[in-house]
């Protein structure tokens, strides 16, 4: 049987400094790939079928439950970011356990209202339809290409996300979006986001 395993360099290189993946946290939702250096997570993966449901998100706000040393909530405060979740709440609304859950500060990344309102959101939109049908698994996370820190949160660059079949085994999306007030997305290959990420993803 085929399967998706993320082969990480676990030093990756990024200009103006470096970026290292120090802890893996694996939750009942997500599963969750930390930096220290950032404090925040690299990426995020998870699974998806039949996303969606009617639980109220209406009070949810991000915490950490793992103890972990991640940026939180006084550093987003003012900063003019969107905490921006990775595995997508609204996926999880049909469970409201695990709705709750999204919100962890290991599965956001700080996105521009533009790209976490509007974009980002159609495709978190696309992909849950396509859940409805398909059993998926997915991948997301940031890209750090310089050294922009706002409020003590380092800020990345662009944003990316894949979305694997596990049905077909087919890797269906590879999207790669601009984290700016412009906030584009374009499709691209699994190899080119490599080059972008710096690490190796390999679908076998």
């Amino acid at each position: 049987m085929k399967k998706i395993i993320i082969l990480l360099v676990l030093a990756v290189k990024i200009p103006a400094f470096s970026q290292t993946i120090d802890t893996v946290i694996t939750t009942p939702v997500f599963k969750s790939y930390v930096s220290k250096t950032l404090r925040l997570p690299v990426m995020v993966s998870y699974k998806l079928y039949k996303g969606g449901g009617n639980c109220n998100r209406l009070g949810l706000t991000f915490h950490n439950s793992y103890k972990v040393n991640v940026v939180g909530a006084k550093e987003f405060k003012a900063s003019g970011y969107d905490e921006g979740h990775l595995a997508n709440a609204e996926d999880f609304a049909n469970n409201c356990i695990k709705q709750t859950q999204t919100f962890e500060f290991i599965n956001q990344l700080p996105q521009t209202p533009n790209l976490n309102r509007g974009i980002w959101k159609h495709w978190e939109t696309t992909i849950r339809n396509e859940s409805q049908t398909d059993s998926l698994f997915i991948i997301c996370g940031g890209i750090w290409e310089d050294k922009k820190v706002v409020n003590n949160i380092y800020i990345p660059n662009k944003n990316w996300k894949i979305v694997y079949s596990l049905t077909t085994r087919k890797v269906l999306h590879v999207l790669l979006f601009t984290n700016s007030d412009e906030a584009t997305c374009k499709e691209i290959t699994l190899e080119e986001l490599e080059k972008e990420v710096k690490f190796k993803i390999e679908t076998l």
